[in-house]
């Protein structure tokens, strides 16, 4: 009699599979990038690069990968998760995240951007290159403080209005009788 025993998963892949659905989870957004022959110092480059951006970016195995992402309930993501991968992890800069990818893309070809996830969605490799166009957090919340201050300047301009009229009346009667 042949016993068919069921090997156990490593209590190392398990921690591993955990950790991957813990940063998948736990990010705003997930960019799946393939590597291949990217050289060392290009790779170190790009990580630097998406760091300053507020991301970090993982080489992980695809096995546990594909096993974390079925865990995190991001089962589409697993027919991207074969070749030489690493996921890039967007914090609250999504755009800028974005934009490193496809600014270092451009200058070297090897890094390639399949896909992603940003608020539990998949997010293909053109609409990641959208996101990359999008101005930064700073930007767009100094252009909505604008948009805000301007009905209020306007308003505050109308209100002092009626006072300059008056101070500019009263300067030229004191003008007028000193004359």
């Amino acid at each position: 009699m042949t016993e068919t025993t069921t090997r156990e998963p490593r209590a190392e892949k398990v921690a591993a599979v955990d950790e991957i659905a813990a940063d998948l989870s736990a990010a705003e957004a997930v960019f799946v990038t393939e590597y291949r022959g990217l050289d060392v110092d290009s790779f170190a480059q790009l990580r630097r690069s998406l760091r300053q951006s507020g991301a970090a970016c993982k080489v992980v195995k695809c096995t546990l990968a594909r096993r974390a992402a079925h865990k995190a309930g991001l089962e589409f993501l697993e027919d991207e998760l074969v070749g030489p991968i690493a996921l890039v992890y967007a914090g609250d800069e999504v755009a800028g995240a974005a934009k490193v990818l496809a600014d270092f893309s451009k200058d070297h070809e090897e890094l390639v951007i399949r896909s992603g996830v940003l608020d539990g969605n998949r997010v293909a490799e053109a609409d990641i290159r959208a996101l990359a166009k999008l101005p930064s957090r700073e930007v767009m919340l100094a252009e909505i403080a604008g948009l805000l201050e301007a009905p209020m300047s306007q308003f505050a301009s109308l209100l002092a209005a009626p006072l300059q009229d008056f101070l500019a009346l009263q300067d030229a009667l004191i003008e007028k009788q000193s004359a």
